[in-house]
Parts: C-alpha cells; sequence; structure tokens
C-alpha cells in the first residue's frame, strides 16, 4: 500500500508500520478515533477518521497541524517560507539555523517549527527542561532545494485535504486527561514514547508513566491499540510481560533511523498491544517471541 507521509518528522515515526497497524484495527469507520500521544500524526492521517481526538503533550506540534487546519499554513505559505530561509540557510549555514531556532523558542511560529524540524539533526523533536528547542543543527546547508521542498508542500497539501473533510480536534494536554474523555464506542491508538529508548520530547518517560497509561487504558471500556517495543539484540521490554503481557500482542521487525551511523541502527522487534482479538489480516505480521540472541538471525530472514 501507498503510506501518506505527514509533513513532520519525529523520532520513531510510524510509517514503515502504518500498513501493520491498519491491519491490526478493529473499528466501525463512524466511531470516534483518539490519540493521546499524536507525535507526527501519520497514523491518523492514514486511517483518516471522519471524527478524532488528536492530542499530544508538545504544544508546537498541535499549534502546526491546527495552523494547516484554520489555513494559517499551506502549500503556498510553506513554499514561499522555506525558499526564502533556505537560501539564507544555504548562504550562511548553522548560523543562520541557530538564528531561527532562537527566533522560535522566543515567537513559536509554526514555519519556523518546520524549518527547524526538516533541517535539524535527524529530524528530533526535543526539547529542555524550560520547554525551548534544542536540538543541534543537521550540517546540511543546502537542504531546502526545490525538489525537497515541493515534497514537502504536497504533505501538507495532502493532509490539509484530509483534514478539510473530517471532523478533527487537536489539544495540547496530558495523555491520561486524553484517555479519560474516551467513550466505550470510542477507539483509542497510544503511540508513548518507549520505556527505556529515551526518545520523548523531554527524555522523561519512566515506569510511572507506562503503569499510569495502562490504568488509564484499563479504566476505559473503549477498544485500544498500543504500539510499543518487545526487544532488541541487547535486552527484552520487561514492561510488555508485567502490565501488558495478558493483552492480545502481534509482533513486527523493524529498523529505527535515530542515529548518525549506520552501523548504529539497531533492529527493534515492534509489538503492538490490543485488548480484542487481532483481526484475521493481522495474523500475517505475528512472528513468534524469541529471545535477545536470535533476534539479529530472525530479523536477517525475514523480508524488509
Amino acid at each position: 500500500m501507498s503510506v501518506l507521509v505527514p509533513p513532520i518528522k519525529c523520532q520513531g515515526i510510524k510509517t514503515k508500520l502504518v500498513p501493520m497497524i491498519l491491519r491490526t484495527i478493529d473499528r466501525d469507520q463512524s466511531t470516534r478515533w483518539i490519540e493521546p500521544f499524536f507525535g507526527s500524526g501519520v497514523v491518523a492521517f492514514n486511517v483518516a477518521p471522519s471524527n478524532a481526538l488528536l492530542a499530544d503533550s508538545n504544544p508546537h506540534v498541535v499549534n502546526f497541524y491546527k495552523a494547516i487546519q484554520n489555513g494559517h499554513v499551506n502549500g503556498y505559505s510553506a513554499r514561499d517560507f522555506l525558499q526564502r530561509e533556505g537560501e539564507v540557510l544555504a548562504r550562511r549555514g548553522q548560523d543562520y539555523y541557530y538564528e531561527v531556532r532562537d527566533r522560535f523558542n522566543q515567537d513559536r511560529e509554526p514555519l519556523d517549527f518546520l524549518f527547524l524540524n526538516r533541517s535539524c539533526f535527524n529530524g528530533l523533536i526535543r526539547f529542555n527542561r524550560e520547554g525551548r528547542f534544542n536540538v543541534p543543527f543537521g550540517h546540511k546547508p543546502n537542504r531546502f532545494a526545490r525538489p525537497y521542498v515541493t515534497k514537502i508542500v504536497n504533505q501538507i497539501e495532502r493532509f490539509r485535504s484530509v483534514v478539510a473533510s473530517s471532523e478533527w480536534h487537536f489539544k495540547c494536554q496530558d495523555f491520561a486527561k486524553t484517555i479519560a474523555e474516551a467513550g466505550r464506542n470510542d477507539f483509542i491508538y497510544c503511540d508513548p514514547p518507549y520505556l527505556g529508548r529515551h526518545v520523548d520530547y523531554y527524555d522523561s518517560w519512566n515506569e510511572r508513566n507506562e503503569r499510569t497509561l495502562y490504568d488509564s487504558l484499563s479504566k476505559r471500556q473503549a477498544r485500544f491499540l498500543l504500539s510499543t517495543w518487545h526487544s532488541n539484540q541487547h535486552r527484552r521490554n520487561e514492561q510488555l510481560d508485567s502490565l501488558w503481557g495478558h493483552h492480545h500482542v502481534t509482533l513486527h521487525p523493524h529498523f529505527y533511523h535515530i542515529g548518525a551511523r549506520e552501523n548504529n541502527r539497531k533492529a527493534m522487534l515492534e509489538a503492538l498491544v490490543t485488548n480484542y482479538p487481532p483481526p484475521r489480516g493481522s495474523l500475517e505480521a505475528t512472528v513468534p517471541a524469541v529471545d535477545s540472541s536470535q533476534l539479529e538471525v530472525s530479523l536477517e530472514l525475514l523480508p524488509a
């Protein structure tokens, strides 16, 4: 299938896992779709529900997509902005990147956020304790060549067309508050930071957060689908057994590309947890649990 890619990049983005997630979803198209960890928006973008509550703890992600929804950001404004700012970046390099970063940390403009997201190191979204964007320059002064700008513009326009035909509500709030708004006929998709993987905005997700997430979902009667990790070459996600083990778990091999060097980009066995039996089609993605010593060999035997 052709996966629609959102205009915002982020660590742990589920672009390559969208087909598996779509096979595992069991919901009526008329039900409300809820995401407490909206992030890049790639899953909602491809599910394209008619009614959705999309929330995130990061106000800049929420503000960016609200700006697309209300027309403040569109393909034309993004093209003009990125071409203009990209030309300055090509001349001045990292000095200008840090100038824009300071400007964003003061003014919080959505297009500055897009500029930083697409020119920072590895497309990370990370903030310090004061809420200031602190990702360093990606060392690509010619980042905003015309074909690349056109690619981003097309992503914005595709996202805008999906939002325009749907009733989507964006909120910046804590995940537990979002889950508490779910009714029994809603469907909740959760893509929280992976415990022990240091891929959230503030590197702050811990066992208490994981437990709160489990308790919050357990109190609701809505169906849910949770993305998490099972194991990598070095260790296994113990919380998957201790908290989520009594639910249905579907596994899938995957590579994350966060490291600067290719040999630092390790394989991981992804897990999708549901409180309902996965639909028949999702069983194609199910693989047997393996220990860490077997993981690397097993991944090599599976098609990319």
